[in-house]
């Protein structure tokens, strides 16, 4: 059964960082320290659970923007926690808007808005796999 999808639906992601998610290790930096496109994938993981049992069957989403600032450097070892919440809908349903934020055991490392469309899974994979005959 879905819950309604509407604004204040919320989700958690947590991990610890390891050295596979450093910036040096993923080509993103030259330092050792939790790479921001890393930090901004736990978001994402987070927008993503905040609405998925909200979504009829066969529906997902996908990610349309990101606009996230990376406050503070976290070392390997360390826990992450990232968050998002809902906060906007668009008027036909499928336009989602998040405020998206992530903290290590030290306090906020990340915050930011990250918007994502809801797509029926089957059409917009078929979609991008046609886009190989059209190259």
């Amino acid at each position: 059964m879905s819950i309604p999808l509407k604004t204040g639906l919320t989700a958690e992601y947590a991990l610890t960082v390891d050295d596979s998610l450093l910036a040096d290790r993923i080509g993103s930096g030259r330092v050792s320290v939790y790479a921001t496109a890393m930090m901004i994938a736990g978001m994402e993981h987070a927008a993503v659970e905040a609405v998925a049992d909200a979504l009829e069957s066969g529906l997902t989403t996908v990610g349309t923007l990101v606009n996230v600032k990376h406050l503070a450097a976290t070392p390997s070892g360390m826990k992450v926690r990232c968050t998002a919440e809902l906060t906007a809908v668009t008027p036909n349903g499928k336009g989602l808007t998040f405020q998206v934020k992530a903290h290590d055991e030290a306090g906020l490392i990340g915050e930011g808005i990250h918007e994502r469309v809801v797509v029926n899974r089957a059409s917009f994979q078929d979609r991008t796999q046609a886009r190989k005959g059209s190259a």
